[in-house]
């Protein structure tokens, strides 16, 4: 291995490493705001990257954007099937509080532009007749458009099954496929808890990780805790791979808990339902005290997955910047509007100083890396399989979204070499991104920025706190 890939590896290693059995502010607690952020400041475990870094690159530049984008037609409108069952257990149990229901859109609210994909494609907008069976996948496409963009747009359903997906996507044609709009039924606090829950995660945890059964994660109920001594110590015996792939989802995790603590259920009364910040919830689930040292280590697991996430839209700018590429809806002043302030923030990702370096990722032996890329993609698909069988609508939403957006970030982190030798002008045919993934790759990431936003609002509430 070269000097520089040594340096590089040394460096990962370094980031991904547990923190010390020593939690630094034990037996300390001090004021509320230390307890929960003692640990989740300065360098990320001596990474070049520091946490008040992300906060300000964050919270000031990228955050605003990303949300300006996220309104707009071609983000807010998300394709899901949330009928289908199970695979992995015989559960046909349903959460039956009202705020876990998702409103679908009725046909006419989707814009023509998005709506019409999920139709026969029109024959009068294309007249390539060769790609027709690709075209009806597609659904109808505006018929100004030039015939390279229409090509480039046919290629976006070429790779929906491809070896290179770490997500099993739903099928958008399918009768029980319906659009939702986002910004209707945003992710929050909705009740559902319990044994239903702690199921899905336990699974995910305990057989989608590449933990041994032997090894009890921290916190385990009734099974004889340790303080996290002997998973920590696996933890940091795996490869780094594996190590990265347990703080990807740790980091998945801590951010859904973040967005069910900040949009609280305040008040429900018969005029009027009243959504904020709940501190005691936040602090249940990330005080230092309260969680023995896990709080923090949660919340840095976040900050990891955003720098795998920011590193893959630095990524895949090219992809985005060909001239065949349009966020069609219809709206074609909206709709160019809406590139450029998408290319703005791709290139504002690409220009971050302290990018997350994954060349360690799968090195060595060909052979060996191989496999293990193999394995790493197989575990991650069955956890969007898994999203399946939450029982909650609403969260079943949410969780299909963030695991397919992750998924295409770890996609394009992957087919760098893909993406570099795309053509400046015509179709791609080695790397392609479908509609779906796009919608869900931006808005997984705009869930992962409001999480660090809305921990700096929760820092400046526990500061106040007496």
């Amino acid at each position: 291995m070269a000097a520089g890939g040594g340096v590089r590896l040394l460096g990962l290693a370094a980031l991904l490493l547990p923190l010390p059995g020593a939690v630094l502010c034990r037996g300390q607690p001090g004021p509320a705001e230390r307890r929960c952020f003692c640990q989740v400041t300065g360098h990320l475990d001596d990474c070049t990257c520091d946490v008040e870094s992300i906060d300000a690159f964050n919270n000031y530049k990228i955050f605003p954007r990303l949300n300006e984008l996220l309104e707009s037609d071609y983000f807010r409108y998300y394709k899901v099937n949330l009928k289908k069952p199970c695979p992995f257990w015989n559960d046909d149990s349903h959460c039956g509080i009202r705020d876990c229901a998702v409103k679908p859109c009725m046909s006419e609210e989707v814009p023509d532009g998005i709506r019409s994909g999920s139709y026969k494609y029109s024959e009068e907008a294309n007249n390539l007749a060769e790609e027709c069976e690709e075209a009806e996948r597609l659904g109808a496409v505006d018929g100004s458009l030039s015939a390279e963009t229409q090509r480039a747009m046919l290629q976006w359903t070429r790779h929906d099954d491809s070896s290179d997906n770490f997500c099993e996507a739903d099928d958008v044609l399918s009768p029980d496929a319906e659009y939702v709009d986002l910004l209707l039924n945003p992710e929050r606090y909705t009740g559902y808890k319990g044994p239903d829950a702690w199921k899905i995660w336990n699974s995910i945890y305990e057989e989608n990780c590449f933990k041994p059964q032997n090894v009890k994660r921290p916190l385990e109920s009734d099974r004889g805790d340790d303080g996290g001594h002997a998973f920590y110590k696996w933890l940091k015996g795996v490869c780094v791979e594996k190590r990265a792939f347990y703080r990807l989802i740790s980091g998945l995790h801590a951010s859904i808990n973040i967005h069910l603590s900040a949009r609280y259920l305040l008040q429900d009364t018969w005029s009027e339902k009243k959504w904020g910040p709940n501190v005691t919830e936040f602090q249940r689930r990330f005080d230092e005290v309260i969680t023995r040292g896990e709080g923090p280590r949660r919340l840095k697991n976040l900050y990891f997955l955003y720098l795998i996430e920011l590193r893959a839209l630095s990524k895949v700018l090219p992809f985005f910047e060909r001239p065949g590429f349009q966020l069609y809806t219809g709206n074609k002043s909206r709709d160019a509007e809406m590139k450029s302030l998408l290319l703005d923030i791709l290139h504002l990702a690409k220009s971050f100083p302290l990018h997350f370096d994954e060349n360690s990722f799968f090195a060595g032996n060909k052979k060996e890396a191989t496999k293990l890329k193999e394995e790493f993609r197989l575990h991650f698909k069955n956890i969007s399989r898994i999203m399946d069988c939450v029982g909650c609508f609403k969260c079943r939403l949410w969780g299909k979204l963030q695991t397919q957006g992750l998924g295409t970030a770890l996609k394009i982190l992957f087919s760098e070499n893909l993406i570099e030798k795309m053509p400046e002008s015509g179709p791609s045919y080695g790397f392609q991104l479908t509609r779906q993934e796009i919608v869900a790759l931006f808005n997984a990431f705009g869930r992962i920025s409001t999480s660090v936003r809305e921990l700096e609002n929760f820092r400046n509430i526990l500061q106040n706190m007496r």
